[in-house]
């Protein structure tokens, strides 16, 4: 069997890794090809080029990049078509996937399938029904969201998210990992301002500034940074003036599985953390972390979001929980001030969110089978395509 994968950025590497291993266990000689990250190439994949090329968020960022990402678009479709896989699995990404999916449909039969459903709940309703004249079958990362895609005509599972299955950081994990980076017995504050380039160009400077008059308040702490490898030398550039003697965890130099595991490691030591919006929320859910979301579009980007967005709440957290115990700072209330006050008042009730985080879990599925073999079996059964 032969699958050809698109990924376009850290989260999507991070479900087609946990896929693709799925897949294997299913069926042992299985053949990859496509494009993807670490995780994923730790798993086959030799990627046709850099993920990191397709990790841009935002109607102003996406346009300089404009041409040069309908030609990755174009050569991605014509490689689907020459290698005439059994599937072609796109991996979230929506505006890249769909428009290779789109190509690849009006000049064959090859099945698509589309992992994580699009956030129609939340905005652009009609992208349901344009999704479906080129998707066959949805993999939904959310319990709540299969109705929505079968009611555009498309096949679809709810599979779960793979954060619900990794590995928690045992207390050794944590004593290795302080020790390792030299944090001692010091109070861990976790930063995380995005996995793309315009993110963290958005939010490095609000970042720093609340975490200074945060920690002007609270001394002591420690400021620890994860990075994908593809942003962290932005990242060590914009963090430099920031307070708690940061630590920025370069995953350039370490194996996948270390990389992994430092980052998990950080996120359990870690007492709290702020974090751009996005699947990180899960991730430090997963840690039992307490966390503070904050987020801002380009100006334009954000006035059209304000005109879509349907929702009171964008933290996954929130969502899956039916709470709203994660507090945000969004759009113009990501400010320092707002920002330090959310993190002030986190501190102050640590265990306030840990039914919500606790619920989110469960809801994902965990103790249950694993989100990527579930994921692989929910494809194969589709496809009815018989495995051990």
């Amino acid at each position: 069997m032969r699958v050809f994968l698109v990924a376009g950025e850290p989260s999507g590497d991070r479900l087609g890794g946990a896929l693709m291993a799925g897949l294997k266990t299913l069926i042992p000689d299985v053949e990859f090809d496509g494009v993807g990250g670490p995780l994923m190439e730790a798993q086959g994949l030799t990627s046709r080029f850099p993920m990191s090329e397709l990790s841009v968020m935002g109607l102003v960022e996406v346009l300089p990049k404009f041409f040069h990402l309908k030609r990755r678009i174009s050569e991605t479709a014509q490689a689907v078509l020459d290698t005439k896989p059994d599937v072609l699995i796109t991996i979230d990404s929506p505006d890249f996937s769909l428009r290779v999916a789109k190509i690849v449909k009006a000049a064959s039969n090859i099945r698509t399938v589309h992992y994580v459903a699009p956030s129609v709940w939340a905005w652009r309703p009609g992208r349901a029904d344009k999704m479906a004249k080129v998707i066959d079958h949805v993999l939904a990362l959310l319990p709540f969201e299969p109705p929505y895609m079968e009611r555009a005509g498309m096949e679809c599972d709810f599979v779960g998210h793979p954060v619900a299955s990794e590995p928690v950081a045992t207390p050794e994990d944590i004593a290795a990992f302080r020790n390792r980076f030299d944090l001692g017995d010091a109070p861990i504050l976790l930063a995380l301002p995005g996995s793309r380039r315009g993110e963290i160009e958005r939010l490095a400077e609000s970042f720093g500034r609340a975490l200074r008059l945060f920690i002007e308040a609270h001394p002591g702490y420690r400021v620890v940074i994860p990075t994908v490898g593809a942003t962290t030398e932005l990242v060590k550039e914009r963090v430099a003036g920031w307070p708690g003697d940061p630590v920025v965890l370069d995953p350039r130099y370490e194996g996948a599985d270390q990389a992994l595991a430092n980052k998990r490691s950080a996120f359990g030591a870690a007492s709290l953390a702020l974090a751009a919006s996005g699947t990180v929320s899960l991730e430090l859910a997963a840690q039992n972390t307490p966390m503070v979301i904050a987020y801002k579009l380009n100006w334009l980007t954000q006035k059209m979001a304000e005109r879509m967005v349907k929702l009171d709440t964008v933290t996954l957290v929130n969502l899956v929980s039916d709470t709203r115990a994660v507090p945000e700072c969004l759009l113009d209330e990501c400010v320092p001030a707002k920002i330090a006050d959310a993190l002030r008042n986190v501190i102050n009730a640590p265990d306030a969110q840990q039914l919500a985080m606790r619920l989110t879990m469960d809801q994902l599925g965990r103790g249950g089978e694993a989100p990527g073999l579930r994921a692989a079996r929910a494809v194969l059964d589709r496809m009815q395509v018989d495995y051990a």
